[in-house]
């Protein structure tokens, strides 16, 4: 696939010929000719628009189609399917704003006979054109680099594989612990020789040498995974529309297909369909809205009950980890002491391991037992930080913590962490990190959208029986 400028001009410069192309179809005299003997359309035709008027209205057509297709100008690597869906979905897009434009104000209104004439002709040939320029040209021979923090993985790799290498990307500071006698101090970018293979860069050239060499497939190698480094390193490659491959026996840190079989792994950074990925985060949207607003009165009340008890703040803030290694702020209603991690640091509740932690609060146990404390999560939902379902997210100490012991927890990372999971609706809690663990990846593996939605009905059943029992 085309990456990069090449990629954006030519994905750009296609949706404007292919436009114009079908505006002017449509309103040529044979097709108005055959327009007439359809039974609905023939009954809209009017005369074809000649000179300015025919101008205009296709200067017109290609500004809000080229404007609609802004999401798909990113070289993004996506499945065939993914992409005529989301291809065609942006012609709807464009379609739709064509017909509010004229609804709205006259003088722009395209003709009811081109909009609906053009419609099935960019259905069909702009998907095929993002199709097309997705594809390696015959004849061009793949361009892969291998990625990794560790010489000797990436020296045992290149032997290991039969694709062709142009080179490698490793960190300096990497030959101090493999006992290189070289002079690390001396090296810049370059240098280093591993099995005939150049040495790129460090890491944080990985954009420069993904544009600089056309590179259409990184093959990654990380012993000694540094989180920001090598979510840095798949999100360049999402940026630029290159292909991520894993070793197998590397497998077990990142999210791959089932049908993978070889030596390498492709790794799956975007697991959701586009359909899928669509209904999920409008769903996120409409149960965030909906929660705020319903349970309104309940928050005003417990804001006044938090500052009845002891007088103390309303919420607190912690450092939670997100998809793609990245980290955001989640807020709870306070149900603890304040400060009550300032002599501990951040540890697992007492309660998670079905004891009593007396730095909980008397309102705060009850906002524990009905689940009220998460309610200001929403609000991260809603800013799409998080998702109504996924894996609950962790304190980035604990989280380091728990995947040094915990080979696949980074399997985690690639999925947008929620409100409750597959793990929460059966009781498992962080003081558990295997059995955790096996839920998440679980849920990871079967993720979809109606799944989502069977985690819900049965997290809402669960909140209302242990609301009834608190009540009791």
């Amino acid at each position: 696939m085309l990456s990069g400028w090449q990629y954006r001009l030519r994905s750009v410069g296609g949706v404007a010929a292919i436009t114009a192309f079908a505006v002017a179809i449509v309103n040529s005299s044979a097709s108005h000719t055959l327009l007439t003997q359809l039974p609905v359309v023939g009954r809209l035709t009017a005369d074809a628009p000649m000179g300015a008027e025919l101008v205009f209205e296709m200067a017109t057509t290609v500004v809000i189609v080229t404007g609609a297709f802004l999401p798909l100008y990113k070289p993004r690597p996506r499945r065939i399917l993914d992409t005529v869906a989301l291809t065609q979905k942006r012609v709807m897009v464009a379609m739709l704003t064509l017909a509010a434009i004229g609804y709205f104000d006259y003088t722009y209104r395209l003709p009811r006979t081109t909009l609906i004439a053009i419609t099935p002709l960019l259905l069909v040939m702009l998907p095929a054109w993002f199709v097309w320029i997705r594809q390696r040209p015959n004849g061009d021979a793949e361009r892969a680099i291998i990625v990794g923090d560790d010489p000797s993985s990436i020296d045992e790799l290149a032997n290991d594989i039969d694709i062709p290498l142009l080179g490698y990307l490793c960190p300096t500071n990497a030959y101090r612990t493999t006992g290189s006698p070289n002079p690390v101090a001396a090296v810049a970018d370059g240098g280093f020789q591993l099995n005939g293979l150049d040495r790129l860069g460090g890491l944080s050239r990985i954009e420069d040498v993904l544009v600089e060499y056309d590179i259409d497939t990184v093959v990654l190698t990380f012993e000694h995974t540094d989180r920001a480094e090598f979510f840095g390193v798949l999100d360049a490659c999402y940026e630029h529309g290159v292909d991520v491959l894993v070793h197998r026996d590397h497998a077990d840190q990142v999210l791959s297909a089932d049908t993978n079989v070889g030596t390498l792994v492709t790794v799956d950074i975007e697991p959701w369909d586009i359909q899928d990925h669509i209904l999920k985060r409008g769903f996120d949207l409409l149960f965030s809205l909906v929660g705020l607003v319903v349970l309104s009165p309940i928050i005003c009340a417990i804001v006044v009950a938090i500052k009845l008890d002891d007088g103390g703040s309303i919420l607190y803030s912690q450092e939670r980890t997100a998809v793609f290694g990245e980290t955001f702020e989640v807020y709870k209603f306070r149900s603890m002491v304040e400060n009550a991690e300032d002599e501990t640091g951040a540890t697992i509740s007492d309660e998670d391991n079905g004891g009593i932690d007396p730095r909980v609060t008397r309102v705060g146990r009850v906002l524990r037992q009905t689940h009220l404390d998460e309610v200001p999560q929403l609000w991260a939902v809603l800013k799409g930080d998080m998702s109504v379902v996924g894996p609950r997210p962790e304190r980035p100490e604990l989280d380091l913590d728990i995947q040094s012991g915990v080979v696949d927890w980074r399997k985690r990372w690639f999925v947008k962490p929620g409100l409750t999971g597959l793990a929460q609706v059966n009781d498992v809690t962080g003081a558990e990190p295997d059995e955790k663990l096996r839920y998440d990846l679980q849920y990871v593996k079967y993720q979809s959208f109606t799944y989502d939605m069977k985690l819900v009905v049965r997290q809402i059943w669960k909140v209302m029986v242990d609301v009834l029992q608190t009540v009791r």
